[in-house]
């Protein structure tokens, strides 16, 4: 945005502005509108439509001056991933899209997305019935998230400040088969992972209600987070409840999972969750802009205070926040990209029902509560059918040993 609204300094400032001085709906709507139209085929991993999609984020950097933070001096950063098709394993490559703003500092801060969805329906995951050969545009999941890290490099990039922190922002594939993308850059990062103050995402931030208001997730990541937003979120009249956990299913994990402090903005699940339905016309384009003036204004005094935000390892979610329709959970983040049976499991969180039970990252879960878990949906089921304080017994390997515990939601 290369306009200068006046003269100013962040801390007297910045939180005078308007939502629409600051983030434009219409612009939100135009590209949310193209992302999930059908030219994209549904931004399916390592398909066509995800190479147009991972094209026109990188036009959007290169427009706003943003530094190729790729491979090879490209915005384009490629992975390998095997993909089941009928029955068929295929390796196909897939890439994440990533601009920096480099305000030659010693610190960066991460703002990301994921752009990919579930393409023409053959991918697992879609809820849609018959659902093959069928576009699965993915306005809210994930063009919304997308948007906004276009919205956000825009605004950072047009301010006319020179902020204390580099702004790394990324787009990431291969979310819907397990946080592939994520998974990838935090393991073959294009910037020192230890130069990394925080992680923000933003994954389904289309659908804001005032009612229900927005979710943030990741509180218990940093005490940084408890100072900065209550204050701002009240200036713009914002609801929002919070998940202190930093593993969930969105790319935040990945870093997490690295002792980066990490917060993820969610607008809350519909009935169009992956589903065909999820079209560009149920997108709350003014409530995104919202949101977006929110997490702007959290980058800003991120940036502005003198120590880093500090890592913190995140105990039990604060009760009734938990970005899920379920009344329990193990506590466990599973391994998205096995492909075997039973559910393999990538992270357990501290105090929660698996860790007590004894279960470990790296365990694969094949019976619980008496149902044979074959598939995360096994899972899903059972977690649907139980209330907290019922105990349940879980069966699962753990590399060739059999092993059988309690658990207790």
């Amino acid at each position: 945005m290369k306009k200068i609204f006046f003269v100013f300094t962040l801390l007297f400032i910045s939180n005078q502005w308007t939502a629409a001085q600051t983030f434009n709906p219409s612009d939100i709507k135009k590209h949310v509108d193209l992302l999930a139209s059908d030219a994209f085929e549904g931004r399916g991993t390592a398909t066509l439509g995800e190479i147009k999609t991972a094209n026109y984020l990188a036009d959007q950097f290169k427009n706003l001056g943003l530094k190729p933070a790729g491979t090879n001096g490209t915005y384009f950063q490629p992975f390998q991933v095997i993909m089941g098709i009928d029955g068929f394993a295929h390796q196909m490559t897939a890439r994440n899209v990533i601009g920096f703003l480099d305000n030659g500092a010693e610190k960066t801060i991460v703002i990301g997305g994921h752009y990919d969805h579930l393409g023409k329906g053959y991918q697992t995951g879609s809820l849609s019935p018959d659902s093959k050969n069928l576009i699965h545009n993915g306005a809210d999941d994930n063009a919304s998230g997308t948007t906004g890290v276009i919205e956000l490099a825009k605004y950072f990039a047009g301010n006319a400040v020179k902020e204390k922190h580099n702004l790394l922002f990324i787009g990431f594939s291969g979310e819907e088969l397990g946080l592939l993308g994520s998974k990838y850059y935090t393991e073959s990062p294009t910037i020192p992972l230890k130069s990394i103050s925080a992680m923000i995402n933003m994954d389904m931030i289309g659908r804001y209600n005032t009612d229900k208001g927005l979710i943030i997730s990741g509180w218990g990541t940093s005490a940084a987070w408890g100072k900065i937003i209550p204050d701002l979120a009240r200036k713009q009249n914002m609801k929002y409840t919070i998940d202190s956990s930093g593993v969930g299913a969105s790319d935040h994990t990945s870093f997490y999972l690295k002792d980066i402090p990490v917060l993820q903005f969610f607008t809350g699940t519909h009935s169009d969750y992956h589903k065909t339905s999820d079209d560009s016309d149920k997108i709350n384009a003014e409530g995104e802009a919202d949101i977006l003036k929110l997490i702007a204004g959290v980058l800003e005094k991120l940036d502005n205070k003198k120590e880093d935000p500090g890592f913190l390892t995140a105990g039990n979610p604060h009760a009734g926040a938990t970005t899920s329709n379920f009344k329990v959970t193990l506590g466990v983040m599973p391994d998205y990209s096995f492909s075997g049976k039973g559910l393999k499991i990538d992270a357990v969180s501290k105090a929660r029902p698996a860790e007590i039970a004894g279960i470990q990252a790296g365990d694969v879960i094949t019976k619980l509560g008496g149902k044979t878990i074959n598939t995360i949906y096994d899972y899903m089921e059972v977690l649907g059918a139980h209330e907290k304080g019922q105990q349940v017994e879980a069966e699962f390997l753990r590399g060739t040993e059999r092993k059988v515990v309690k658990v207790i939601f």
